[in-house]
């Protein structure tokens, strides 16, 4: 039924589901709006309200399931582990077919607000990425809040970089063209991987791709211009910052405000993906402007039409899924930059 009706025509969807809200000189598209809709009517409320964190992350593979499609295939997928500064770090690894080493390889931090999202939810953004971007892809399973509160998932974050660095002959990689990316939650991460990297005195990213990050607690307007209605909450984000950040200090660490490290200069070039209709819009835009003054190259594509969540929605979404194939060539053409 979803996959149906998202994939309607535009003026079948705007008849059947309403016509889609315009905000802030924008319009949400029409199968995102047949989306919310049929969340709304099938009475599916936020997975944060009133859930533990064990509750809200079985709702999370649940909906992620639900928005799934057939997976697609891949030459080999492997499930690995990393000794990490707290504990085993699981991982999957990906090869996407016809891959021809040395790839390039891309380091992914799932989303979820550092509470839920795994590497079954990210499973097919990962597949995704490494089928149209041409690139392994190491997915990381983090430690997630409140189990294990900030600072652990930076720590697993980075050892994770690290280790597919030092790592990168015996998986078929290019160590000179490995980059980080994620969303939410993820695409923090590897902000501050990509910060923390060049502080350390190296080995660097190559690339940062960032879709729609979370880059500042406090956030921007657009937490408050689009606090209910589209999929992520201000209350959702409440949320995750509550488990990840049980010390108030901590949300101005720049290991959590990235937006907030004093120097961005010498980072890796990034391609920044915000979506219109989303709480984190305007704190991944006031990034990729501090990243652009700082001298760092950086493209910045707002997706007008979209909600957050879109990398996880390209089986349902028409829109999701160019926007998803727009991030998947930014990805192929900034590390083939790398290529001798």
């Amino acid at each position: 039924m979803l996959k149906l009706s998202c994939g309607l025509p535009a003026p079948a969807q705007r008849l059947l589901f309403g016509r889609p809200p315009a905000l802030d000189g924008q319009v949400l598209a029409s199968d995102i709006q047949a989306l919310i809709r049929l969340s709304e009517w099938a009475g599916s409320k936020s997975i944060t309200e009133g859930a533990p964190p064990e509750e809200a992350r079985a709702m999370s593979r649940a909906g992620s399931e639900a928005a799934g499609g057939p997976k697609l295939p891949m030459a080999r997928v492997e499930d690995l582990e990393l000794p990490g500064p707290g504990g085993p770090i699981p991982m999957r690894f990906y090869v996407p077919l016809g891959a021809v080493e040395p790839m390039p390889l891309l380091v992914y931090y799932h989303g979820g607000g550092w509470v839920i999202g795994d590497l079954d939810t990210h499973d097919g953004v990962a597949r995704f990425l490494a089928a149209n971007a041409g690139v392994l892809v190491l997915s990381v399973g983090y430690r997630l809040a409140p189990e294990h509160p900030f600072p652990a998932a930076t720590e697993d974050a980075l050892a994770a970089f690290q280790w597919g660095s030092e790592q990168a002959v015996g998986l078929g990689a290019d160590a000179r063209r490995i980059a980080v990316g994620g969303d939410s939650a993820g695409g923090n991460l590897a902000a501050v991987v990509s910060v923390l990297a060049r502080d350390a005195g190296g080995p660097d990213p190559a690339m940062q791709l960032l879709i729609y990050p979370v880059t500042d607690a406090d956030g921007g307007p657009s937490r408050q211009l689009f606090a209910e209605g589209f999929l992520l909450t201000k209350m959702d984000m409440d949320y995750f910052e509550g488990h990840y950040l049980p010390n108030p200090d901590d949300s101005r660490d720049p290991r959590v405000s990235v937006l907030r490290t004093g120097d961005l200069s010498g980072l890796p070039p990034a391609y920044v993906a915000s979506a219109g209709f989303d709480p984190l819009r305007d704190e991944g835009e006031a990034y990729a402007a501090r990243l652009r003054e700082a001298g760092v190259r950086v493209a910045l594509r707002r997706h007008p039409g979209l909600v957050h969540s879109f990398a996880n929605l390209t089986a349902v979404s028409r829109t999701s899924r160019a926007a998803m194939l727009e991030a998947a060539g930014a990805l192929r053409m900034g590390l083939a930059a790398n290529t001798p």
